[in-house]
């Protein structure tokens, strides 16, 4: 049959060996803040914002662990 499909050849593309993405140098990144003056007030509510949210995030991952073993754990009938 002249119309079968089977028999077209696909071209092959070359493979092309994808370079690894690698971050930039740490010195480079923070060479941006060398000038900056520490704005200590900020800092401290930046941080307590973070504890904060930590904090929030482990108690709700602790209830919900807590549901779960609960819901594992049927009550047996005597």
């Amino acid at each position: 049959m002249p119309g079968n499909s089977a028999a077209t050849a696909v071209p092959l593309l070359p493979i092309v060996q994808k370079e690894e993405w690698q971050p930039p140098p740490v010195a480079e990144v923070l060479a941006v803040y060398a000038g900056r003056a520490k704005d200590t007030v900020t800092a401290a509510r930046g941080a307590a914002k973070v504890r904060e949210s930590l904090n929030r995030a482990r108690a709700n991952a602790a209830q919900r662990r807590a549901a779960q073993k609960a819901a594992r754990h049927t009550p047996r009938s005597a």
